[in-house]
């Protein structure tokens, strides 16, 4: 399976079954979840990274265990728009983990996350040390909530809960 855009991902998942998103840093991932309806990202966990292979075995149980049929991965591209290093990074870590698992995986503009994360945080009075612990996990939340909402002004998550082909479908390329 390839990348798919986040309106090609809902269709693709299975129904009453939830989304994973990821925050990708290089120290850390953080990971939200989504609820079975698709409405609702919370922020689950920060996984320190170590190698790759370590990584995405920690991701397949998180899958497993929470019966996720997708992910959401925050791509961070830069203000203007182009894509820098970071994009290639996940990418690269987005390509490696689709050729371990056939899972649907979308990539989702992340421009800002962290920054809105840190000053809803901040506005919460809460220390550095709190926000350390959380941002990550809360950055991620933030991200698949943004690709919720969008399904959810789409339509299409309506379409893809009640098991409907959309009419405009693309199928991913192989």
């Amino acid at each position: 399976m390839t990348l798919l855009t986040p309106d090609q991902l809902f269709p693709m998942a299975g129904r009453h079954q939830r989304l994973l998103g990821l925050d990708m840093g290089s120290k850390t991932i953080g990971l939200a979840l989504s609820d079975v309806s698709r409405t609702i990202a919370s922020p689950l966990q920060t996984l320190q990274r170590t190698k790759f292979t370590k990584d995405v075995n920690i991701l397949f149980q998180l899958i497993d265990k929470h019966d996720v049929a997708g992910l959401v991965i925050g791509y961070p591209v830069s203000l203007d728009g182009s894509e820098g290093p970071a994009c290639q990074s996940v990418r690269q870590f987005a390509n490696n983990l689709l050729g371990l698992r056939d899972i649907p995986l979308a990539l989702w503009d992340e421009r800002l996350s962290t920054a809105a994360v840190t000053r809803t945080l901040l506005e919460a009075d809460a220390s550095r040390r709190q926000r350390a612990q959380v941002v990550d996990k809360m950055a991620a939340a933030y991200i698949l909530q943004g690709a919720l909402d969008f399904m959810g002004r789409s339509g299409l998550k309506a379409l893809a809960c009640n098991d409907q082909e959309l009419p405009n479908r693309q199928k991913a390329k192989e």
